[in-house]
């Protein structure tokens, strides 16, 4: 079942489907300007790696604290210190090795803002890529970052197609903002 199906053919007043409609008609597929926001997604795409998105958006929040409110600048900073902080975080998820991406990603995309003038500049100037070009470009630029993990983030962020079913609503509104 698809997503759009999900939310369209399953109303509930459960916190957790209240989660993933909000997501859903507000954030799926929308295209983000602000770089930290960007950051923040690619961010929780990877640390939902093995989980559930359902776990990521119930702890978005709890990331943003914990992360400087997705701050690049800040996060790029962060030394062992920081990371033994947010290993300790309940409210995250305590991986060492997603921690780290987080980390030197934040540093690669200060990298890649001085060549570009931003995170999102860079993202524009390699679109339209296939997925499977923007996987190798993202395996080459960042860490943690598999095929499914670049292709949710992507899509999710409205720079590869498929968010959202072509008679779901939000498609249609998506459509007519371009």
């Amino acid at each position: 079942m698809s997503y759009c199906n999900y939310i369209i053919n399953n109303p509930s007043e459960n916190s957790d489907y209240l989660l993933h409609k909000h997501y859903h008609d507000n954030q799926y597929g929308f295209p983000i300007d602000n770089d930290d926001e960007l950051f923040g997604r690619l961010l929780l795409e990877i640390n939902q790696a093995g989980l559930s998105w359902t776990l990521m958006l119930r702890k978005q929040e709890s990331f943003r604290a914990a992360y400087s409110n997705f701050s690049i600048e800040k996060v790029a900073q962060y030394d062992d210190g920081d990371r033994e902080r947010l290993l300790q975080d309940p409210g995250i998820i305590r991986n060492r090795l997603k921690i780290n991406a987080a980390i030197i990603n934040a540093q690669k995309i200060l990298e890649l803002k001085k060549e570009f003038g931003s995170f999102k500049k860079w993202l524009d100037a390699n679109h339209p890529l296939t997925k499977a070009e923007w996987v190798k470009l993202f395996k080459k630029t960042f860490k943690f970052t598999g095929g499914e993990i670049v292709n949710e983030f992507l899509m999710s962020t409205g720079y590869l197609p498929g968010a959202h079913d072509d008679d779901c609503p939000v498609f249609l509104k998506l459509a007519s903002n371009r």
